[in-house]
């Protein structure tokens, strides 16, 4: 079965800004985020990829397009089933606001009994993103082998449920798992179980560093989309929506 490559967009304006994004539309990358594309097709340039799914989503259709400029014969294919996860009423909040909601405790410590207001819960955000993934192995490996290697440009907690899936983690679990921006994750797949090869890699070891007294970032630095996902980790232990935006 095919080898996946799960690359995170690029650091976008709601990470800087702190906000929820979730599907907001207009939510672009920042001047850091940009960078970090630029140097994807580099960072990429050993692989054979055989094709590209993307995102509907600006950012991670921004994060692609330096790659794709560099191999125009890449076929790129865009998949709703790997958008970011539904938030609901929470999209376009501070995360600074949503710190005091009740829910956002159920989502570090319970998430698979976390449904947002007017969104999606977690458990389906997981459901539709593995279906995604096994359709598109089932459909590189017909057209293109067994060995085939394709990438996924999605987002933080959408990386973080397929590699609990990948791992065989309950999605309660999922909160351990880090993907900063422009990480790329591998996992190949087999007929017997899947093999993470790659995790969250960045090639950057500078978001490891303690941070700086009075800095305001946690160790991954600013916000995600919002931080279901990795919110200060090593500092209150809980995981901002969306992944975690890495260090600036």
């Amino acid at each position: 079965m095919p080898t996946l490559i799960l690359v995170r967009h690029g650091r976008s304006t709601a990470n800087t800004a702190g906000v929820l994004a979730g599907w907001t539309p207009g939510v672009a990358l920042d001047e850091r985020g940009t960078a970090q594309a630029a140097a994807l097709p580099g960072r990429l340039a050993a692989l054979p990829l055989t094709a590209a799914v993307t995102s509907p989503l600006q950012r991670c259709q921004e994060t692609l397009a330096p790659l794709l400029a560099a191999r125009p014969e890449l076929p790129l294919h865009t998949d709703e089933r790997i958008g970011e996860c539904h938030y609901g009423d929470w999209s376009g909040r501070k995360l600074a606001e949503l710190a005091d909601e009740p829910l956002m405790r159920v989502v570090q410590q319970h998430p698979s009994a976390a449904a947002f207001p007017g969104g999606e819960s977690m458990r389906a955000m997981q459901a539709r993103a593995v279906d995604a993934v096994r359709d598109w192995n089932a459909r590189i490996e017909e057209e293109h082998g067994a060995d085939a290697v394709y990438l996924m440009c999605s987002h933080g907690d959408i990386i973080k449920a397929l590699v609990a899936d990948a791992l065989g983690m309950h999605l309660d679990l999922f909160q351990r798992i880090s993907a900063e921006p422009c990480s790329v994750t591998a996992v190949r797949y087999t007929q017997l179980r899947p093999f993470v090869v790659r995790l969250g890699d960045t090639g950057d070891f500078g978001s490891l560093a303690p941070r700086e007294e009075g800095s305001g970032e946690g160790r991954t630095g600013d916000a995600d989309e919002g931080r279901t996902g990795d919110a200060e980790v090593g500092r209150t232990g809980d995981a901002e929506v969306g992944g975690g935006a890495g260090a600036p």
